[in-house]
């Protein structure tokens, strides 16, 4: 069985923030969330997605398929490395 990643503990919030954050967003005051893309160029960000989406097919494209093996071998070997047998 592989071994789960540690997690960093989480702190709990202030009982009264956590009150007032309830109320909040009962009653629907709660603050808008930023947009993410705010400010920045439309056409870069849909560049950016575009070239993200197709990345990993893309470098598989371009490999071998010996480098391929040698990639899947090194991710799997990252992945089980540290994990206890038995």
């Amino acid at each position: 069985m592989a071994k789960q990643p540690k997690k960093t503990p989480k702190t709990r919030p202030d009982l009264n923030q956590l009150a007032a954050r309830i109320v909040a967003e009962a009653t629907g005051q709660t603050p808008k969330t930023p947009d993410r893309d705010a400010g920045k160029d439309p056409d870069a960000v849909a560049r950016g997605r575009k070239g993200g989406v197709k990345g990993g097919v893309a470098r598989a494209q371009a490999m071998t398929p010996k480098q391929r093996t040698a990639s899947a071998r090194k991710a799997a070997k990252a992945r089980w490395t540290g994990v206890k047998k038995g």
